[in-house]
């Protein structure tokens, strides 16, 4: 019997996480594997967010709360976009969900119609596309490799733009390249987007705090207020205070969308754990410190990791600016060995050499991996003299590479 409708049948699982599962089969099985697969914060939330956690839970009253999230966190947020990023938001105008990739998920399912087109840089986060066409839209991949700077011309975007061009999906800091939007790129699509004036912006802002060299981040609301009726600000607690179990994502945006996205919540999950919000509360109204911490620990890994990777031939590496990913081309090594594609690269990696990581074409960027930085300095030594070993020993002859549980675009 068929349990999948054609919406559910043509998504595949996550494929960080299907990769993250088979690490941690091998490792269960006593071989000696480093997990660079998923991006996950490596150390513990402040102290007084788990403090604000078994607070609320002391003070009892913990109930269904609103669709939008509780006053005191959205307050909270309000407060932060107008210290950091000189934005003012009504509370109507903020929702929290459960991660940012609810937000993303209910904004289009609220505003999605059979067709609709969703154009989206690539390399790109895995599940931008899948979430798009699960509310029946079509993806439109726009490459923006290594001779981009990783990142959206204002000429690429208007030759991607057509009649059912609904949303512009933008991520900056980037996973998975690192790539960070400066204010005169996000102009220069501005005044392509000002032509267009039916085309919505998401722009995923998780990554705004880990910053690894001397790029300054800028919210794409700062430097487009003309949008403003139109943009919907996505971020979250989960990387920069290392709570990504805590499931606290948010948004800020016009109103009517705010509400639409709302209601899509109170029909699917309700509210988000008033637990969890007051934890989300105290770590964007306490000390912030840890940010900072945290900040320059990603940045002294990334160097670490930059420093070796460029000592190895035949991958390309661009130093990342932000988010705490190494994204690798491994084109120069694809045909070798019988590898046929970026996927069986991997795969050898893993199988053979005890490295997990994620191939481009879970990005939508075939011929490169990423190696999540979220890992302690002897396990990112260790990776990339891992990687050098598979290196050199490509160019020794052929072997057969085994396959993991996901497929590349190659497979689909």
């Amino acid at each position: 019997m068929n349990y999948e409708n054609g919406r559910s049948s043509g998504i595949k699982a996550s494929p960080s996480m299907a990769i993250a599962m088979a690490a941690k089969k091998l490792r269960a099985e006593g071989r000696d594997i480093i997990d660079l697969s998923l991006g996950e914060p490596d150390f513990e939330p402040p102290a007084h967010v788990a403090e604000a956690a078994h607070e609320a839970i002391r003070a009892g009253g913990i109930r269904y709360g609103p669709a939008a999230g509780s006053e005191a966190l959205r307050r909270a947020i309000s407060d932060k976009f107008r210290k950091e990023n000189r934005l003012d938001f009504a509370l109507d105008e903020i929702t929290i969900a459960n991660g940012a990739k609810q937000i993303i998920f209910d904004a289009f399912l609220a505003t999605l119609e059979p067709g609709d087109e969703v154009v989206i840089p690539a390399p790109c986060w895995v599940s931008y596309g899948d979430i798009v066409a699960l509310h029946g839209g079509t993806p439109i991949y726009v490459e923006c490799g290594p001779e981009a700077g990783f990142k959206l011309s204002g000429a690429r975007l208007e030759a991607a733009i057509t009649p059912r061009t609904k949303w512009l999906m933008l991520n900056s800091p980037s996973n998975p390249t690192g790539a960070i939007y400066t204010a005169g790129d996000y102009a220069a699509l501005e005044a392509i987007l000002s032509r267009h004036p039916r085309i919505l912006v998401l722009s995923d802002e998780i990554y705004e705090h880990i910053l690894l060299r001397d790029v300054p981040f800028v919210s794409f609301g700062e430097v487009c207020p003309s949008l403003r009726d139109r943009t919907l600000l996505v971020n979250g607690v989960s990387k920069t205070y290392a709570m990504t179990g805590w499931r606290v994502g948010y948004a800020a945006g016009p109103k009517a969308l705010v509400a639409a996205i709302n209601k899509m919540q109170s029909q699917s999950v309700t509210s988000v754990c008033n637990v969890a919000q007051a934890a989300a509360a105290a770590a964007l109204a306490g000390d912030q410190a840890f940010v900072a911490e945290a900040a320059r620990t990603f940045a002294r890994r990334a160097d670490l990791v930059a420093t070796a990777l460029e000592k190895i031939e035949e991958i390309e590496f661009i130093r990342p600016d932000g988010a705490f990913y190494a994204f690798i081309g491994v084109r120069r090594l694809i045909g070798k060995s019988n590898l046929a594609h970026d996927t069986a690269v991997a795969a050898h990696l893993l199988n053979d050499y005890g490295l997990s990581s994620v191939p481009g074409s879970a990005f939508a960027m075939p011929g490169f991996i990423r190696l999540s930085i979220a890992a302690s300095d002897q396990e990112l030594q260790g990776a990339c003299e891992r990687l050098a070993r598979m290196v050199t020993s490509l160019r020794s002859g052929p072997r057969d590479a085994l396959r993991i549980g996901v497929r590349s675009d190659q497979e689909n």
